[in-house]
This record gives structure tokens, C-alpha cells and sequence, in this order.
């Protein structure tokens, strides 16, 4: 038919965000005519950055929300990067509802790119530790690949993207191929020989971050030159400093001529044929039309962001899955985790007045994970890595007896002491009952079921909160830290906005529902490489190895079609 050959290409990505983008990059590269799905609006590198060079005083509100957002926007308010210079990139509470069984802050970014234009940016390679504690430790099932198999798609990834971060030779922070790493405060640099000198089983290290610090020639091939250190990244960088889909993967996909990108596409459900046994299309709702259409294509890729996957996936159904699309052990949607977030500690720091660092670092030191690696040492399951900051406040607002008048205006031009602190981005462990699942009666404005989100915390992350509390709190007194407070925020899941799970990755399609390479068991041309592949969370953090899974099958992909498998 005329129409279907019109709407049909060779590969179908649903998603432009992080792995999307990877995704399109390298399925164009390989030759293949791609069609990408966004159900947002087109967003394009620095025409679409609105208040991307904005001073404070360019804004009604000072970058602050006013009470009517936050009163509108319960939710997405809550968000570390939403504010008055970043709100067109977030969605609106009202405009895009789900049921929450139980509390779970769902962060969203639709438009191309994705949240890729608001990410925090920290790219840890993840170690063996990670790979092999589900089957050590017997938590959810074994990983079906190990870290030498994903190795060389980091470099791969690294190389492109630019990640900046340091050779350390540890254990259970692998190294990559990194640009130069960021310089650590005066104060960091004290953090770090204290901890260097009392421990001898934790490394404070540079951070692992998608900035280019000195650009090789790939980058500028991209049109991406040097972070500036502005550390205003979450208003989209016009400069390409750190790494999105709209500065880097999505551009140089449409260099190739092989990439359709179709914004307004809100994703129905993928199209199963019963008599070929495999997906031929995705049927989408035009975002401001409402409008039915088809579009066709040998492999699927499905990167719509974990929840989103999910959701499309149990949507999916036909006589051959009924309860969703390669769901016949009934677990899609469910051992769902995230990240914990909850536990931070910090003080102040006596000396270093006559220091400051460079610009506004947009990376922190991290430590690596020290906690239940080679055998269980502690009474909770999983470990979690640590970020340390540090920063100098404006002297009139940290101990100025009177915060008003010209003396009080005056001594805020001078910094005033020393701060500094940890926080946690703990495992979390999969749970079946750690659940989504559609809605029985309740629909979004494009007729498609709400997502019900089950998702909570147990006595494991409890425990992991209080142990790092206690161990971040001693760290810092080692380091001549002061006046120390230790915080639980005890805040729902969702902040971390690291959702993973729900179409995990296994061995054997009774408790998994895709192979090694990303593929459903039960159907071969759909891969799914963005949070909802994961079958544990690890301790750290996963957007590159997303980017990885999605380039490493973009190219099994490509060779299943030649064999004429998918």
C-alpha cells in the first residue's frame, strides 16, 4: 500500500532523550532510514534555550517559583532543577496525570531531548560488583552480561559524549576514556587526604562527568566546544559543553540523512502481527491533533524513559500477549527500584579564608562505593556512593547580625566561610511488589490508561540511610569538620529521577523479559535500552550505561537483519 510504504522505515526509536539519542545516532550511522518519536514539542541546540545566558535579574522572580507554580505543580515543583529559568522544559502536573497507589514524585521532560537537557550529568562506569551482587547476593536475578562485555561500549560512548573524570585504578569504579577532570576545591582536596589517611578502603576521587573540559576533535566535529563552568546546564548549554541528545547524538544522526524525527507523537502502542510473530509498527496520537496514525519498521527500539516504556509495553496487547507486549511470565511492570536519595550530611570549615576555586564547578568528587563488595559486611543488602561538595557562602549570610542596610550589602560582596557535605545515591533492591501497572478507569487527555505507580521503601534502605549518616558524619570530622548535621528527608521515591526496572534483563525468559542484548524474549525486533531494562539499580549512576546498551544493540540490530533473524 502507498501509505504504509510512505510511513515505513528500517528502524523505529520511541524516545529522543538520553538513550533514544544514542539509539538514532547509531542506527543512522549504520545506514539505517530511522524514524524518531517524541511525544513533546522539537527543541533545537541553542535557537530553543530560551534563558540559557539570563542574568538573575532578567527574571521577574529571580529564578525563584512563585506559589501559584508550586501550588499547580505539587509534583514537578519539587524537582532540584525546576525553576523559573528551566519551567518550559518540564511538564505540567495537570496536563499529564497518573495514580499514585503509593507517594512517587514522577519527574518528566517531554519535548526532543528529553530530559537529556536537565540531567545531572554524573557518569560512573558501573564495575563487576555491580554486575554479579544480584546472583552473590540472591536479590532479583543474575545479569546475563558482565562488565567486560559493556566495557568496550563505554569507551565507545565516552569517546563521543565527552565525559571528563580521572584514571584512579579502583575496583569498584572502573575507568573510562575521560577528558580531563575539573580541579577539587581547597577544602574537597582536605576532605580527600583525611579520608585518604584514616581509611584504607575508601577513595574520594574526581567525579565522572559529561563535560567537555578540553574538547578533542570529535567534539568539535559535533559543534560542541568548552564547558564554561557556569553551572547553568539545566537551561540547555548554547555552547555544547555538556552532553544531550539535541547537542550531540540527534544532529549528528541527521547529518547522515538517514533520520526522520516526528515530534507530537504520542505513543498508543506497538503493533504486533500475529501471523509474522513479530512487531511491524507503532501506532501514534498526534499531541495536539489527536489524530490516529501508523508508522512501520523492521526493529523497534523502545526509550520512551523507564515509566513511560512500561506503560507503553502494557499497553501493547494482542491475542499473542494479552496482558502485554512479551509478557508472558506476567512480570512486566513489576521489580521496579530507583535510587535512595534520601540521606545527606554537611558543616562548616574552619581556615581556607584566603582560597576560592575556579568559576561555578558543575562536578562534584564522589566516593566510590565501600559497602558489601567482595562479601556482605554490613546487616543490609546492596551499597551506595557517595557525592562531597563544598562551596563558600556570602559572608552576610552566614552570621551578619542584622540582614539589612549598607553594612549588611556591603559584607556580601566578601565570601564568608567554608561548607561542605556528602550525600547518598544508594541501591535500591527490586522488589515484585516494587510495581506499575495501567489503570482499570482512569485515562490521560489522549485516551490511553493512566500509569498506577506502586513503589516504595523497605527496612534494606533504612538501614543503608542510617549507615551512611553515621559513616559520611565521621568522615567529615575526620576532615576537621564542624557544627555537623545529619539529615533523613525521607522523601518518596521519584526526586532521583533514576526509575529502572519494570522489563528487565535476564537469562531465562521465565523470570526475565529481554536477553543480553536488550530483545524481548518473546519477540526479537523490539529492544528496550533506556531505565526499564535494568535488573538491578547498583550504587551508581546509570544514564551512560544506558547510552551503552543502546549503541551495543543498535549494532546486534543491524546484524540480525542481515541474518534475516528479526
Amino acid at each position: 500500500m502507498p501509505g504504509v510504504d510512505k510511513q515505513s522505515y528500517d528502524a523505529i526509536v520511541i524516545g529522543s532523550g538520553i538513550s533514544g539519542g544514542w539509539a538514532a545516532k547509531e542506527l543512522c550511522d549504520l545506514g539505517l532510514k530511522t524514524l524518531v518519536l517524541e511525544r513533546g514539542r522539537n527543541v533545537e541546540h541553542i535557537k530553543d534555550y530560551p534563558t540559557a545566558t539570563k542574568n538573575p535579574w532578567d527574571f521577574q522572580h529571580r529564578g525563584d517559583n512563585t506559589l501559584e507554580i508550586k501550588k499547580d505543580n505539587p509534583i514537578i515543583s519539587k524537582c532540584y532543577a525546576f525553576g523559573e529559568d528551566t519551567q518550559h522544559f518540564f511538564v505540567k502536573d495537570a496536563e499529564h496525570p497518573y495514580v499514585q497507589e503509593k507517594p512517587f514524585d514522577w519527574i518528566r521532560g517531554y519535548q526532543v531531548g528529553g530530559k537529556s537537557i536537565m540531567w545531572g550529568r554524573a557518569c560512573e562506569r558501573w564495575s563487576d560488583f555491580e554486575f554479579t551482587a544480584p546472583a552473590r547476593y540472591g536479590y532479583a536475578v543474575d545479569w546475563p552480561i558482565r562488565y567486560k562485555d559493556i566495557a568496550p561500549w563505554y569507551s565507545h560512548v565516552e569517546k563521543f559524549s565527552g565525559i571528563c573524570g580521572s584514571q584512579d585504578g579502583l575496583e569498584a569504579m572502573p575507568d573510562g576514556d575521560y577528558l580531563p577532570p575539573f580541579e577539587m576545591s581547597c577544602v574537597e582536596q582536605e576532605i580527600q587526604q583525611k579520608i585518604r589517611a584514616n581509611y584504607k578502603d575508601r577513595f574520594m576521587v574526581h567525579g565522572r562527568w559529561a563535560h567537555l573540559t578540553k574538547p578533542n576533535e570529535i567534539h568539535l566535529q559535533q559543534g560542541r566546544g568548552q564547558c564554561q563552568a557556569r553551572d547553568l546546564c539545566t537551561r540547555g548549554c548554547p555552547y555544547g559543553g555538556y552532553f544531550s541528545s539535541v547537542s550531540s547524538t540527534l544532529p549528528w544522526a541527521k547529518k547522515t540523512g538517514n533520520l526522520t524525527l516526528r515530534p507530537h507523537a504520542v505513543v498508543h502502542s506497538i503493533i504486533y502481527d500475529e501471523k509474522k510473530g513479530k512487531v511491524t509498527g507503532v501506532r501514534i496520537i498526534d499531541d495536539i491533533s489527536k489524530e490516529t496514525t501508523e508508522y512501520f519498521a523492521r526493529v523497534i527500539f523502545v526509550n520512551a524513559a523507564c515509566l513511560n516504556t512500561n506503560l507503553i509495553l502494557l499497553h501493547s496487547t494482542s491475542s499473542r500477549f494479552p496482558n502485554g507486549l512479551g509478557n508472558d511470565n506476567g512480570l512486566l511492570g513489576k521489580f521496579m527500584a530507583f535510587h535512595n536519595y534520601r540521606a545527606n550530611v554537611s558543616g562548616t570549615f574552619k581556615g581556607f579564608g584566603d582560597r576560592y576555586s575556579y568559576g561555578r564547578n558543575p562536578a562534584q568528587p564522589i566516593i566510590a562505593n565501600y559497602r558489601n563488595l567482595h562479601k556482605q559486611d554490613t546487616d543490609y543488602l546492596g551499597g551506595f556512593m557517595t557525592f562531597v561538595w563544598s562551596r563558600r557562602s556570602a559572608a552576610g549570610l552566614s552570621g551578619t547580625p542584622d540582614g539589612i542596610g549598607a553594612d549588611y550589602k556591603e559584607s556580601l560582596t566578601e565570601p564568608g566561610p567554608w561548607r561542605a557535605g556528602m550525600y547518598m545515591q544508594g541501591e535500591i533492591i527490586p522488589m515484585e511488589t516494587y510495581q506499575v501497572r495501567l489503570s482499570a478507569d482512569q485515562k490521560d487527555p489522549w485516551g490511553i490508561p493512566q500509569l498506577v505507580t506502586s513503589i516504595g521503601y523497605d527496612d534494606n534502605a533504612d538501614k543503608m540511610v542510617s549507615d551512611f549518616l553515621i559513616q559520611s558524619a565521621e568522615m567529615l570530622g575526620k576532615a576537621g569538620c564542624e557544627n555537623i548535621h545529619s539529615v533523613d528527608t525521607k522523601q518518596a521515591p521519584g526526586l532521583d529521577i533514576h526509575e529502572m526496572g519494570g522489563c528487565r534483563m535476564g537469562r531465562d525468559p521465565k523470570t526475565s523479559l529481554l536477553n543480553e542484548w536488550n530483545q524481548l524474549h518473546h519477540c526479537r525486533n523490539i529492544f528496550v535500552t533506556d531505565g526499564a531494562c535494568m535488573t538491578s539499580t547498583g550504587n551508581q549512576s546509570p544514564s551512560i550505561l544506558y547510552m551503552a546498551f543502546a549503541a551495543r544493540a543498535a549494532h546486534h540490530a543491524l546484524e540480525e537483519l542481515k541474518k534475516g533473524n528479526v
